[in-house]
């Protein structure tokens, strides 16, 4: 049943309300341990996991097979659970723990379609397939993550009605009120042989940056505060009532990095800083950085206590064990021992429960994803798109700067040259000659962007050029150039580098960052500074994702609330065919002192 958020709220200020029974007897190991040692002690394990991403089968719907990669990693729930079981079955399940950090229903075709195609919000609606499979899990509960915004809050309203489990925010506040918006903890019992039971408190905190990356749904009706500041707010309310252990699930990646720049007081990735300023922690399941760490110790400041974090790979390749170890000292249970590991999904065959209960809701979206739309007259991949201008990604550019031309035709802006912007999403994505399908396109766009219009300066994409050129390794005139070490230098993920269609130019990468780009032309000639552009840009970027400059304060002369990955399928379907001829060219390279790396 949904939480009532008021009257939670107004119970937990009284007696921590929310309380779950989670336990009956503690393991074997742990009797066997109390009987040697003369203490009462007691152990219990904490799974966790993040970053789902819509991820049940270990299935690519891109691709219409298996999951695979060069780590030949798995993914999805159905692996999870079959650990998940392993686990409990080792343990006892009554003395264990399921949580998630976030980001659940975004991401594959499967999360899509029920969010858009067959949406659970429609009278009589499906339930989602991550609702299902975890309510199916035993799940304890789930943090919020950015991309539950993705689709609006009715369809995340409705995902949290469909869940046996609470969605925890505790930094997700209502704009007007200022109260939280979702339950901020759950709090969980597990019994023991020695009287007192063990109090769980699951803190859940999100991240900050929703507010510009899902502006257009939480403007107005959602404030997301620091992380920091929330934990400080509310791990002593949940010491206050009587948590023997604080477990933080925050979707928040370690780094203490932002990517948005300074146009929040708030730290994207702060958990390691929760961990450092808030005391009373005992351990942080990490999210949303899409990093493997199973194990990493920060010592708070006030207390020099050392916490626990991990982060399991994203979308189910990883499930985290948090095993603690609990001893009755003074009347009350303390943390003796706490620490964490986590294990391989690819090492275990799918849950025949899971995939049983979702096999229906699968084939739906494999039938969907291979739904032909058009034709190709040649074959175009991304492979070299991160160090050469392709015509797949000049594809994208074509379609949005037509998109946005026909958006503002009879407009004051209408005479004004349009450029637009892509990046590399996938370095797999291919567009094969012959039949095209829903999948071909959507796999060339795989993030739930949508298209807006700005009002840029010559010297503004010069700026623009320039930020997303430190995407490169600066390489010596005579150094050898292997492209599988010439990108993603200081971690730049291949989505935060843009090339620009409209304009002509290069990037020398023997020069270092801040001073790359040169010979910068419009329609043949040098480009002025005062010249205006409408740019075609996705909203994602024009809402400060990546931290480019100018992009984010500039002027916005149009926005429209169809992904960009639609808008895509339409034209190619309106089209009937895609030629690459009347699209593709050369317009930018990378150079070594004026001479051309490839």
């Amino acid at each position: 049943m949904p939480l009532n958020r008021r009257k939670f709220l107004e119970k937990s200020a009284v007696t921590g309300a929310g309380v779950a029974l989670a336990g009956a007897v503690s393991a074997p190991g742990a009797q066997a341990a109390e009987a040697k040692r003369g203490a009462k002690r007691y152990a219990f394990t904490v799974l966790g996991t993040t970053d789902l991403h819509g991820n049940v089968f270990n299935w690519d719907y891109f691709t219409d097979k298996e999951f695979d990669d060069k780590d030949h990693n798995d993914v999805g729930l159905a692996k999870v659970s079959t650990l998940v079981n392993r686990v409990r079955a080792e343990k006892g399940r009554r003395n264990t723990l399921l949580i998630d950090a976030g980001d659940t229903i975004q991401g594959t075709q499967l999360s899509y379609y029920y969010a858009k195609v067959d949406p659970i919000t429609a009278t009589g609606g499906p339930v989602h397939p991550m609702a299902q499979a975890m309510n199916a899990m035993g799940y304890d509960a789930a943090a919020l993550g950015n991309h539950e915004f993705n689709y609006g809050i009715p369809v995340l309203r409705k995902f949290e009605q469909q869940c046996d489990f609470p969605l925890l925010g505790a930094n997700a506040l209502d704009a007007k009120t200022l109260r939280p918006a979702f339950a901020p903890y759950s709090m969980h019992r597990l019994r023991t042989p020695h009287g007192r039971d063990v109090k769980v408190a699951v803190l859940g905190l999100t991240n900050p940056g929703i507010a510009i990356w899902d502006k257009a749904n939480v403007q107005g009706k959602m404030t997301f505060p620091g992380l920091e500041e929330q934990a400080a707010k509310w791990v002593p309310k949940l010491r206050s009532m009587g948590a023997d252990v604080v477990i933080v699930s925050a979707h928040s990646g370690s780094s203490g990095t932002s990517s948005y720049g300074d146009q929040l007081p708030y730290i994207e990735n702060a958990a390691a800083l929760v961990a450092e300023q808030v005391p009373g922690i005992d351990a942080i399941l990490v999210g949303h950085a899409h990093t493997e760490i199973p194990e990493y110790f920060v010592a708070n400041k006030k207390t020099g206590k050392k916490v626990v974090l991990s982060e399991p790979l994203k979308w189910g390749q990883r499930l985290t064990l948090f095993d603690f170890e609990l001893v009755w000292e003074k009347g009350c249970w303390k943390v003796e021992k706490v620490g964490a590991k986590v294990l391989n999904s690819n090492t275990v065959e799918e849950d025949p429960k899971i995939t049983k209960l979702l096999t229906d809701e699968h084939e739906k979206v494999v039938a969907y994803v291979n739904q032909v739309i058009g034709t190709n007259t040649a074959e175009m991949t991304s492979a070299e798109a991160p160090y050469k201008d392709v015509p797949i990604i000049d594809l994208i550019n074509h379609i949005q700067a037509d998109t946005v031309k026909q958006a503002l035709a009879g407009t004051e802006y209408a005479a004004l040259p349009v450029l637009s912007q892509a990046a590399c999403f996938s370095r797999s994505a291919r567009i094969p000659a012959g039949q095209v399908t829903i999948r071909d396109v959507a796999g060339l766009y795989v993030f739930e962007n949508t298209l807006e219009a700005r009002l840029m300066t010559g010297a503004q994409m010069k700026a623009y050029l320039e930020f997303s050129a430190n995407y490169y390794v600066q390489t010596a005139p005579d150094a050898p150039v292997d492209p599988a070490k010439l990108t993603n230098a200081n971690g730049t993920p291949d989505y935060n580098y843009d090339v620009v269609s409209g304009l002509a130019y290069e990037i020398d990468i023997a020069k270092p960052a801040g001073s790359r780009v040169a010979n910068v032309r419009f329609e043949g000639q040098p480009l002025a500074d005062d010249a205006r552009f409408v740019f075609a840009v996705n909203n994602y970027r024009a809402n400060g994702g990546g931290n480019f400059p100018h992009v984010a304060a500039a002027q916005v002369l149009w926005s429209n609330s169809e992904e960009i990955r639609n808008t895509m399928i339409a034209w190619v379907k309106a089209k009937g065919s895609i030629d690459p001829a009347a699209f593709a060219g050369v317009d930018w390279k990378l150079t070594r002192d004026g001479t051309p790396v490839f």
